[in-house]
C-alpha cells in the first residue's frame, strides 16, 4: 500500500473517531456531577423553610369564687346561753324585750361584729331615774349586718370586751344581773335592736325596733334578720332631736 493510500486511510479513521466522540457527546455523555440534557428539566432542590409556630396567647381561666370571696349571710343566735330564758313579747314606752333569766347567765353576741359601747359603772339613782343610767352595766355590738344589738342590767362584763373589739356570734360578752333600774325587779337582760349612732345616743341604743320576732326565731334555731326592718324604721324616724319618750 502506498504512502498516499495510508494517508487517506488515517484521515478517514480520524474523521470517524471524531464523529463518534461528537455523537457520544450529543447522545448524553456528561461530566461527573452534571445532569444529562435529555433527562428533562431538573428541579432545583426544594428549600424547606421552617416558620416558627406563634406562641398561643394564654386563655384566662374563669374566675373561681372561693369561700373568701363569697359573703355568707350572718349567723344569728339567741343572746342568752346556758340558761332557761323567757323573752317578753311587749315592752313599755319604747321597743325592747326583757329576757328574764337568773343572775350570772351568759349574755352572748347574737351575731358576728364589733363591740360598740361598754358601760362598766352602775350610776343609776332611783331618786332621779335618769334615762341614760337606767341600763346599769351594758354592752352594745354592731353586727356585720349593720344592725346594733344592746344588752343591759348586767352583773359583770368580760375583761376583754371593749369598744372596737371584734366578736363572734355566741361569744360571751357579759353576765346577766340586776343593775340599773332592774335593781327592784326580777333579774333580766334588757335586749334592744337599733341602727348605729354616735356614742352616747342612749335613746336610740336602748331600742328602736321591736325585737320579739327575731328573738323568737333565734331561740328556735331560725335565722330571721332584722336588717330590712331596721332600715325602714330608720328612714321613717326622721331627724334625731334627742329623747322623745320616757326620758
Amino acid at each position: 500500500m502506498t504512502a498516499r493510500i495510508w494517508a487517506v486511510f488515517l484521515t478517514c479513521a480520524v474523521v470517524v473517531v471524531a464523529a463518534g466522540i461528537f455523537g457520544l457527546s450529543s447522545a448524553g455523555v456528561f461530566e461527573r456531577g452534571q445532569p444529562s440534557s435529555q433527562s428533562g428539566p431538573v428541579a432545583s432542590p426544594t428549600r424547606v423553610v421552617t416558620t416558627p409556630k406563634p406562641t398561643p396567647t394564654p386563655t384566662p381561666s374563669p374566675t373561681r369564687r372561693t369561700a373568701a370571696t363569697v359573703h355568707a349571710p350572718p349567723r344569728y343566735v339567741f343572746p342568752i346561753a346556758g340558761c332557761l330564758a323567757d323573752a317578753s313579747q311587749s315592752h313599755h314606752d319604747y321597743p325592747a324585750s326583757d329576757v328574764f333569766a337568773k343572775v350570772g347567765c351568759r349574755f352572748v353576741s347574737p351575731v358576728d361584729g364589733r363591740v360598740d359601747e361598754v358601760t362598766r359603772v352602775d350610776a343609776w339613782d332611783p331618786k332621779t331615774n335618769v334615762g341614760a343610767d337606767r341600763g346599769g352595766l351594758s354592752v352594745s355590738v354592731v353586727g356585720v349586718d349593720g344592725v346594733r344589738y344592746y344588752g343591759s342590767h348586767l352583773s359583770a362584763i368580760e375583761a376583754g370586751i371593749r369598744p372596737g373589739v371584734s366578736v363572734r356570734a355566741g361569744q360571751v360578752l357579759a353576765r346577766t344581773g340586776k343593775t340599773g333600774s332592774a335593781r327592784f325587779t326580777p333579774p333580766h337582760l334588757h335586749f334592744a335592736i337599733s341602727w348605729p349612732t354616735a356614742p352616747g345616743v342612749w335613746w336610740i341604743r336602748r331600742g328602736a325596733v321591736p325585737p320579739q320576732a327575731f328573738l323568737n326565731s333565734w331561740h328556735d334555731g331560725g335565722q330571721l334578720s332584722p336588717v330590712s326592718l331596721v332600715a325602714r324604721t330608720r328612714r321613717s324616724y326622721g331627724v334625731d332631736r334627742g329623747c322623745r319618750t320616757y326620758c
